[in-house]
């Protein structure tokens, strides 16, 4: 019998796992094998083989990731880049081209910028908020638009119902990393996108231990992005998986707590005399507040801040706090911080960058499940400790 969940917490922990349970194991088993004896599997993706990413801790990842998303089908890979790249090249081809959000993550911009031109795709940045724009950067060769549910590092919220209706207009497939958000914030499939990514090295996992991708949404390009995957090397280890998949079944319970001491913060730093800006789509002077209300069931627990000062004033700040760690990546249970400049747009010229707004001294915090009260006051400490 099928069952459907109403709960997003009853999700995370059943959909997807084996039944019966394999050996009558409550939790799912790790299979260390790197290959399964040939049961009469006709297709190259269906044989047993790890490196086709189709052991049994990939198929129960993979069903339990489509069913959080509302989605046809999922895969894991080997990291987020992994999955974007995989289901970008899937997709496109020599001669193609592609619509992409003006802000994306660095390490997105870097590929599109150094690695797609010379693959022979063809590359245009969009600005998120004006669709009427788009039409004049399409061209007869288009065939992805591509964004994210909040841009990182100013968590920007695009007009993702026009770029859905953009797309379904010019047969273009819809595209949207939706890593910031998770599916407990906000499920692409529902409003109409075509493909969700994940680096699930982050929400999605939780704990800073492992490194991992998803890509999930229509069974037909899942599938050619796993074909593609499995020539392309980038599957995810068995160990890797089952330690995803111990990550995902808190899911809802980190996130909730992280949206919750996010907008507390954004609050707090807002307040604050030395801070000059805030961007959290959670707060009501963000410019994208009505449009995150409408679409997300929370904001997440990222946020990025400007404070009175230069790239130094922000060092001295984030050398004095005692909880956050200055450490790349984001969504985990310990709370992070770093400035952007220095990380993923460090390879992005000045120029290009601060016209991007990724200035010297922005700074970003992943809110970790921390007590707020702990972080609000390390951070007041940190505000009040340092010499403008």
């Amino acid at each position: 019998m099928t069952r459907r969940f109403k709960s997003i917490d009853t999700q995370v922990v059943h959909e997807g796992e084996p039944q019966p349970r394999i050996e009558h194991a409550v939790a799912m088993p790790i299979f260390q094998s790197s290959t399964y004896v040939h049961s009469g599997e006709t297709s190259y993706d269906a044989l047993g083989y790890a490196r086709l990413n189709n052991t049994p801790n990939h198929d129960v990842l993979h069903a339990k990731l489509a069913a959080l998303e509302n989605a046809e089908a999922a895969l894991v890979t080997s990291s987020g880049m992994s999955a974007i790249t995989t289901a970008i090249l899937a997709i496109c081809g020599a001669g193609d081209h592609i619509l992409m959000l003006d802000s994306p993550y660095g390490g997105t911009r870097s590929f599109a910028v150094e690695d797609l031109p010379r693959l022979g795709i063809g590359v245009s940045f969009i600005d998120g908020d004006n669709p009427e724009s788009w039409i004049s950067k399409l061209d007869a060769n288009s065939r992805v638009i591509y964004v994210e549910s909040i841009s990182n590092p100013l968590m920007h919220v695009p007009d993702l119902e026009a770029v859905v209706e953009f797309a379904r207009k010019h047969r273009l497939v819809s595209m949207i990393d939706n890593t910031f958000t998770s599916p407990v914030n906000f499920r692409p499939a529902e409003i109409g996108f075509d493909l969700s990514l994940h680096s699930a090295t982050k929400y999605l996992n939780g704990h800073d231990d492992l490194i991992a991708g998803a890509v999930i949404g229509r069974k037909d390009l899942v599938d050619k992005t796993l074909h593609l995957l499995n020539h392309l090397g980038g599957c995810l280890d068995p160990h890797a998986c089952f330690l995803l998949h111990r990550g995902i079944k808190t899911l809802g319970l980190r996130v909730r707590k992280q949206n919750d001491s996010a907008l507390c913060i954004s609050k707090f730093l807002e307040a604050h005399d030395k801070v000059e800006s805030v961007n959290y789509p959670g707060l009501e002077s963000h410019p994208d507040h009505e449009r995150a209300k409408r679409l997300f069931n929370g904001c997440g627990g990222m946020l990025s801040f400007t404070l009175a000062g230069d790239h130094e004033a922000a060092d001295a700040f984030m050398s004095r706090l005692m909880i956050p760690l200055v450490a790349v990546s984001l969504g985990g249970v310990d709370s992070l911080i770093i400035r952007p400049a220095t990380t993923a747009y460090a390879s992005t010229p000045k120029a290009k960058r601060e016209a991007l707004g990724i200035t010297d001294g922005l700074i970003r915090l992943s809110v970790g499940t921390e007590g707020v009260e702990d972080l609000i006051e390390d951070l007041l400490q940190a505000l009040e400790s340092y010499a403008q």
